[in-house]
């Protein structure tokens, strides 16, 4: 079964300079994201899966390539983000 992910609704996000600040409004912490994160981050205000979220990276930089090690990438930064409390899993019918 594939795990979907959003944002959850207690963050505020702005980009400054290339890279995302994000802030938990209840935890009272702040994340900051590069280039690629943020564009991960600004596709999660739509439900997306590990899969979605890989192949808008492959695109994006054009590195069809390295398609396995983003893939990779993409599940632990979606595994920190799960731990910082940004964003939760969504269960799809």
């Amino acid at each position: 079964m594939m795990t979907h992910f959003i944002q959850k609704g207690n963050v505020e996000a702005t980009e400054l300079d290339g890279e995302w600040i994000i802030l938990n409004t209840e935890q009272y912490t702040i994340t900051k994201l590069n280039g690629a994160g943020g564009l991960c981050w600004s596709l999660l205000n739509k439900i997306q899966t590990v899969d979605t979220l890989t192949n808008s990276l492959v695109k994006e930089y054009k590195a069809v390539q390295n398609k396995e090690q983003i893939k990779q990438d993409v599940e632990e930064f979606l595994s920190n983000l799960t731990e910082c409390g940004l964003i939760e899993h969504v269960n799809r019918l």
